[in-house]
């Protein structure tokens, strides 16, 4: 399956039918987002929603063509991967104010859906996973702060046998119940945003419409084939497909793929055998196996588990040898469909948020890192902030510099791999390996 083609479980199950015409016509806005992903309609309905009147998404495809359609679909705890590396340039102020919103994408999730009835199969349950003793105390610790951030949801250390209670493998021995977080059906989620932010608040969104050039000033320009937006303010949300269009923050991140894969439907014995809690599941090591079972009784299993940066010639083979690593007793079940696509990374795999250099109404966000459905929630609040009266947040958050990634465009596949095998040989002195 082409990866340029995104066909998978969540656009063949997808329970809104919304399209969205092309831009054909010189209009204004407030705002303009670029983007049509988690943070570009998330920012959009945050902004409706606080009152801005006329702000316009324009998507280069389709609605959730990018991985915000395309991914694992985990409702996880957290804003970014190990805030210890951003520490020292936020304070501990900003660190402060970064934790005490960065386990709260769950709750804004359930919260959206129950406001606009959004139908997206949320489920409750999540385990993170280890298998030896320096991951162990990594989730011990985890269980404090999380704990502390949540004293009202059930969040437990699991060892040995307990294990199995929540998953049917073999392989952890040691793993961190949260039952505050989950999994949700992406696609659904996104365009129930969409449609919210469209029907209920009047906003306005093109498909089909890529941004071909940005002229700044006092009033910003966004040039189409057929049309233009002149707004105030300019979001930048492009993630994966940014495609150099703006080089400022196209230098701070590189792509690499991520894939996912899904089962036919599975006996009722063998989904309670996998997860008895019927939840979704990573591991904890820098490079991650990551699943969950679908409300249709299907195993959702994803990863971009290897060292060296490449594309697999037969993803479905691929996947289902890394399925049997952790689920062996699976080996007869047929993978349904395999897809992939690339996520935007950042050096210090924490998201990118702030203003361009001279140009203070030109805002962006980008570089997830792979972990961007919960975060991206918290994050859409965080910008909204920052375009209007800020938060101490987003002071934080956009005070993190961003390095420049040398060689992504000339040699992407090294600069990836040799980022992977940094990262792993590091996730030994934080605990996760």
């Amino acid at each position: 399956m082409s990866l340029e083609n995104p066909s998978n479980y969540y656009t063949i199950t997808k329970k809104y039918n919304l399209s969205y015409p092309a831009l054909e016509e010189d209009i204004d806005a407030e705002v303009v987002i670029i983007g049509g992903g988690f943070s570009g309609i998330n920012t959009a309905l945050e902004l409706a929603e606080r009152g801005t009147k006329d702000v316009v998404v324009l998507e280069s495809n389709y609605i959730g063509f990018g991985g915000s359609g395309r991914n694992g679909g985990h409702v996880m705890a957290g804003i970014g991967h190990d805030l210890d590396k951003i520490a020292k340039h936020v304070g501990p102020e900003g660190l402060e104010a970064i934790l005490n919103i960065s386990d709260t994408g769950a709750s804004i999730i359930k919260d959206r859906m129950k406001k606009y009835d959004i139908d997206a199969d949320f489920r409750h349950g999540y385990g993170y996973l280890g298998w030896n003793k320096r991951q162990a105390k990594t989730l011990q610790s985890w269980q404090k702060v999380f704990s502390e951030l949540n004293p009202d949801q059930e969040i437990s250390y699991l060892e040995g046998s307990e294990i199995q209670d929540i998953v049917g493998s073999e392989k952890y021995t040691c793993a961190l119940k949260h039952m505050g977080n989950g999994h949700v059906h992406v696609l659904n989620l996104l365009l129930g945003a969409a449609k919210a932010f469209n029907e209920t608040h009047g906003g306005k969104i093109y498909e089909n419409t890529p941004a071909l050039e940005v002229e700044y000033g006092d009033k910003i320009v966004v040039r189409t084939a057929k049309g233009s937006v002149r707004a105030d303010k300019i979001l930048w949300s492009c993630g994966a497909f940014l495609d150099q269009l703006e080089p400022e923050i196209h230098r701070s991140t590189v792509n690499v793929y991520a894939f996912n894969s899904v089962t036919e439907p599975l006996p009722e014995h063998i989904i309670n055998k996998i997860s008895a809690i019927r939840g979704a599941f990573s591991d904890i090591s820098p490079i991650i196996d990551y699943y969950r079972v679908t409300n249709d009784n299907r195993l959702l299993y994803g990863t971009c588990g290897m060292l060296l940066e490449y594309v697999p010639t037969d993803l479905k083979l691929f996947l289902h040898k890394k399925l049997m690593r952790v689920f062996p007793y699976l080996k007869d079940v047929k993978l349904d469909l395999a897809w992939g696509g690339p996520m935007e990374c950042t050096l210090n795999l924490f998201p990118q948020i702030g203003t361009l250099p001279d140009h203070k109404n030109a805002f962006f966000v980008q570089g997830y890192s792979g972990f961007g459905v919960t975060p991206s929630h918290v994050i859409a609040k965080v910008i909204a902030d920052g375009m209007s009266d800020g938060s101490k947040a987003w002071d934080a958050m956009s005070s993190i510099p961003r390095k420049t990634v040398y060689g992504k465009d000339s040699c992407r596949s090294l600069v990836v791999s040799l980022g992977k095998i940094s990262q792993q040989l590091d996730a030994y002195r934080v605990g996760r390996r």
